[in-house]
């Protein structure tokens, strides 16, 4: 039996980066960022295999340096901010498939819609900072339909282009400070 204690890690915002990319009328890459959000892993030790991580962003935090386009993202026709103020992803299985290399399934809910989700991430390493702290950094990656999670509006230009992708490319930049 494993009487290890479980190390606590929290997301450190000031060192991480959560963005987004939807193709726009097919010809180019729209990038949007959460500002408001908040993670934990909880790992046996420093290896990261089989921990469980949560994380959460609030979703009146998003912009996409376009304030007309973030109000409507937050509307009812995509994120529906004010009856669904977040998102939430929580881990199901944390699985170490390479060297840094980790597969992380869990349940993203966005709206009132949970779906299963695989995300690839990389394990920058762990080391201590100037502080004292303990940090270790990690790069996830993945692909969701955002049709999917119930964020379905859509239109389509005279020519036939439509405005917005259905695929939407997560990628974050994270740092956790060891508790």
């Amino acid at each position: 039996m494993n009487t290890e204690t479980k190390t606590l890690w929290t997301i450190d915002p000031t060192h991480s980066e959560i963005q987004f990319k939807v193709k726009h009328l097919v010809i180019s890459t729209v990038t949007g960022s959460f500002s408001s959000y908040d993670g934990k892993i909880e790992a046996d030790g420093d290896d990261f295999e089989n921990a469980k991580a949560t994380f959460t962003a609030d979703i009146d935090s998003i912009s996409t340096n376009n304030e007309d386009r973030d109000q409507h993202l937050k509307s009812d026709d995509f994120f529906n901010a004010e009856q669904y103020p977040q998102l939430i992803f929580e881990s199901t299985n944390f699985e170490k498939v390479g060297d840094a290399e980790y597969k992380v399934t869990g349940q993203l809910t966005i709206r009132d819609v949970t779906k299963e989700v695989e995300l690839d991430v990389v394990h920058g390493g762990t080391v201590g900072d100037p502080y004292g702290n303990t940090k270790a950094g990690f790069e996830v990656t993945g692909t969701i339909n955002r049709k999917e999670f119930g964020l379905t509006w859509s239109a389509v230009t005279e020519a036939g282009n439509v405005v917005v992708g259905d695929k939407i490319e997560l990628q974050l930049n994270v740092q956790f400070i060891q508790h």
